[in-house]
């Protein structure tokens, strides 16, 4: 039976540098590959190969996908194929819809009309296909990240997929959300879906693989199937060498009491009938590290932005800080009482991307590095 794919000998340099040399990678209809690599050992680029990204003429190799060599000189090309990439940096558009984000350039028209009815009876059934319970018209930024992904590989199945490619994808996910698109992979798998699947965190490569094949340095150093390798195999392959040493245990000892929440209780922002964080109450003493789970909507992001003081609804409840009680309304009163706060989508609220990397490290603190009145100290 051919492959469904076979990249051979593929090549690609930057100037003077080897981004990826002589790499084979193929891999049969139906079957999930890890592709496993520390950062800058090609994988990326091999994929962006694969996809277009790179055209056909910027690398040396060949690209037989469905048993006819693929020369492509856009992702378009690649799309029409039946490839599809999901990246770490999801690309979808938070302002429109879930059903527009699906459709946006694969519109169903009739005589030059957009048909929304039948956009929105399929949306629903590819919605239904990732197992994702949400309105065709919700707004893409108003969804979880776990959720967009799934929205991602939606988007995907609607160009009829026959490869998807998904570079870390739970990278920002939770155990939970992580265990459900694991299991919409393997359901695609069965629907005859072939997958390259790349990630860091190998105890999902092992779940979730056929066959792994590592990449270090821009070469390839092997592929072997996924049940005869430990995660101690993987990582032999990947840095060349065996790990005798992880980081230890350190015993450690929790003291009294930082922070204490009391009846937290949060509403929707739009529909104040609606509660997203009901009557929740925990503390937290120093040196301790408190775990908050739940299923997706199930209130854990609220109940942080609560205290972090950027919910953007009604709540009430009580803060304790030290036995003393606060009252937090905005990021800079929980800053003030020694607040950080890692958000859920670190690009949207997290960071400033069109600043330098000093200024983003020290907006939160500008306070310490102002002279005179307002004079930031650049040193």
């Amino acid at each position: 039976m051919p492959y469904l794919l076979e990249m051979k000998n593929i090549t690609k340099t930057f100037g003077s540098v080897k981004a990826i040399d002589n790499v084979c990678l193929r891999l049969n209809a139906g079957e999930i590959v890890s592709l496993c690599g520390e950062n800058g050992s090609g994988k990326s680029t091999l994929m962006k190969v694969l996809c277009g990204i790179y055209p056909h003429g910027s690398y040396e190799g060949e690209i037989i996908f469905a048993g006819e060599e693929i020369q492509a000189s856009h992702i378009r090309d690649t799309e029409r194929k039946g490839i599809a990439i999901i990246h770490q940096e999801l690309a979808l558009v938070k302002e429109l819809t879930v059903l527009e984000n699906i459709f946006l350039g694969n519109e169903i028209t009739h005589n030059g009309i957009m048909d929304y009815d039948l956009m929105t009876l399929r949306c629903q059934k590819l919605l239904a296909q990732v197992s994702l319970s949400i309105s065709p018209d919700t707004r893409v930024g108003d969804l979880g990240l776990g959720q967009q992904q799934l929205v991602e590989i939606a988007k995907a199945l609607n160009k009829q997929v026959r490869l998807l490619i998904l570079d870390e994808p739970t990278a920002s996910l939770t155990e939970q959300e992580t265990s459900v698109l694991l299991d919409i992979i393997r359901d695609l798998q069965q629907h005859g879906i072939a997958c390259i699947y790349i990630s860091h965190k190998l105890n999902e490569v092992k779940a979730i693989s056929d066959t792994i094949c590592v990449i270090r340095d821009g070469q390839h150093i092997g592929t072997r199937d996924a049940a005869g390798m430990s995660e101690d195999d993987i990582i032999t392959m990947m840095v060349g060498r065996e790990l005798t040493a992880l980081y230890p245990n350190e015993p450690h000892t929790t003291g009294d009491e930082i922070l204490r929440i009391e009846h937290l209780t949060a509403w929707h922002p739009v529909n104040r009938h609606i509660k997203r964080v009901n009557d929740v109450s925990f503390s937290l003493k120093r040196g301790e590290i408190l775990g908050i789970a739940g299923l997706v909507g199930a209130g854990r992001t609220e109940t942080i932005q609560c205290l972090f003081g950027v919910w953007p609804g009604q709540w009430e409840g009580k803060i304790y800080i030290d036995g003393k009680q606060v009252d937090i309304r905005n990021c800079q009163q929980a800053i003030a009482q020694g607040i950080a706060m890692v958000p859920e989508d670190r690009k949207r609220d997290g960071i400033v991307p069109v600043m330098a990397v000093g200024k983003n490290i020290t907006l939160a603190a500008l306070n310490k590095f102002t002279g005179g009145i307002s004079q930031l100290d650049d040193a």
